[in-house]
């Protein structure tokens, strides 16, 4: 049964939305028939995009209310306006639902989304590595002392600290130091990258460009990167060459919430700071939110103004709510169900020849080479999508089509999961996927030569997969009971 069968207050639930589109309708009625066809579409794809998924009726509606009207700058109890009494009861209770459920000492929940959660945990780990000894130095209280001339030195030590992360084409984040992202320019940044015949972590690889580079920040964490990471190694590594570990888990988290990651899978326990989303395999709404050590809190409470403004308190109320959600048993049942669906996946590719990335999976991602199909992941990206099939195309290591043409796409079973879907449906996934890319081929360009971005696709495959994905997203209902008029 899918965790978003149908509520006993479906009529309520139905109600409201319809209720809530009539008040919208009334200033924009655009907005409101487009929410409501991205709802049809959403209901008749198979979404596969590893970092989308369907946040429950109750987070949803979280979101809607007056918290919106909020400014609430600060943090519980120091707010830098009045009146936020009830922000702060949002805020703790977030916070705390957050702490139980990873077991972490300390929660901040007020960034607006995994790159906001970044770069606060960046700052914050600057700020806490040099304010120490800088007001030791400089024989002040606090750095609101320092004069301008000693904030120059400052912002030019904090300028060339050396960050180590792992690649994008390896499956690293764009603010795990690549260069055109902000995270790029702040550090000095090195990458590791993963064994060239495997695609796997090689953490004696990691452990010497560590030693060699000597960061000040080594990043773990992926976005794309197939396989469980172990977090102790990375903490011996960092431990032995003084630098502070941050885990960006905003993919993985909620396979951590759901116990499916544990002991030295689990970042937690090992990290100083960790970073994640709270969407994604999660389940909640679009946001970020840290985790840290007792050590980093003041540092990462001062989020604001540090890097962040007001705080969304609508969103830091769904957080709560989502939470809530992942700490009962029923998701733990969940996590472990998008981990199994992403091996029957993986092992439906297989089986029809296709190749994947590491060979497989232990996570919830699925990374497939096209390259074997003769086609880009442009080109693969698109036509699934024509076909019904929504994917998104992604960098493989060592990619010769680079980061925007790309030669794989990213799959992740979060979504469908949530809908019902099991080990027969992801198999039946796989070869409506494998069928679609093996009858594309790539279109020619103004000059006659083969394209990377158009594509042709054989008569009568898209519209018959279209048929097919229908036929099995109609045995898992989205939202059922809930109606539109």
């Amino acid at each position: 049964m899918s965790d978003l069968s149908a509520p006993a207050n479906s009529g309520t639930v139905s109600s409201a939305y319809n209720q809530a589109l009539e008040v919208i309708a009334s200033v924009e009625p655009r907005i409101a028939e487009a929410t409501k066809q991205e709802l049809a579409d959403q209901r008749a794809s198979l979404k596969l995009i590893a970092s989308e998924n369907y946040a429950s009726p109750a987070t949803l509606m979280t979101m809607g209310t007056w918290f919106s009207d909020k400014y609430a700058e600060g943090t519980v109890g120091h707010r830098f306006y009045a009146g936020c009494q009830n922000v702060d009861t949002v805020e703790q209770i977030a916070a705390e639902h957050a702490k139980e459920l990873f077991g972490a000492e300390y929660a901040y929940v007020q960034p607006h989304s995994g790159i906001d959660a970044n770069l606060t945990a960046y700052w914050a780990i600057l700020a806490h590595r040099v304010e120490g000894p800088w007001l030791e130095k400089m024989a002040v209280k606090n750095m609101n002392e320092l004069s301008e001339a000693d904030w120059e030195k400052l912002r030019n030590e904090l300028g060339n600290q050396r960050l180590l992360g792992m690649s994008l084409d390896a499956g690293g984040h764009l603010t795990h130091g690549f260069r055109p992202n902000i995270s790029g320019k702040m550090f000095h940044q090195n990458q590791y990258g993963t064994d060239p015949e495997t695609g796997l972590l090689d953490y004696d690889a990691v452990r010497a460009k560590a030693k060699e580079f000597k960061p000040l920040v080594i990043v773990a964490g992926y976005s794309a990167y197939p396989r469980r990471v172990n977090f102790a190694k990375m903490r011996e590594i960092a431990d032995e060459v003084g630098a502070t570990l941050m885990v960006d888990m905003a993919h993985f988290a909620g396979l951590v919430a759901g116990k499916v990651f544990q002991g030295e899978e689990n970042p937690v326990p090992y990290a100083h700071v960790v970073t994640s989303t709270s969407h994604k395999s999660l389940r909640g709404p679009r946001g970020g939110f840290i985790l840290a050590t007792e050590e980093y809190a003041p540092s990462v409470d001062r989020g604001c103004p540090m890097v962040l403004g007001g705080p969304l308190s609508h969103v830091m109320a769904a957080k709560a709510v989502a939470f809530a959600e992942a700490k009962q048993e029923s998701f733990q049942t969940y996590a472990q169900n998008v981990a199994d669906n992403a091996q029957s996946l993986a092992d439906g590719f297989l089986k029809r020849g296709a190749n994947l990335v590491t060979g497989g999976t232990d996570n919830h991602i699925v990374l497939l080479d096209v390259s074997g199909f003769g086609i880009t992941g442009r080109q693969a990206e698109s036509a699934l999508l024509d076909s019904g099939v929504v994917t998104n195309r992604n960098s493989i290591p060592a990619d010769p089509n680079g980061a925007w043409y790309t030669s794989g796409i990213r799959l992740g079973t979060p979504a469908l999961t949530t809908r019902g879907f099991g080990a027969d449906e992801f198999d039946r996934v796989a070869e409506l996927i494998v069928d679609v890319l093996s009858q594309t081929t790539p279109g020619t360009t103004k000059a006659g030569g083969p394209s990377k971005a158009s594509y042709i696709i054989a008569d009568g495959v898209a519209d018959n997969t279209k048929a097919a994905a229908a036929e099995l997203v109609a045995k898992f209902p989205l939202y059922p009971g809930l109606d539109l008029a």
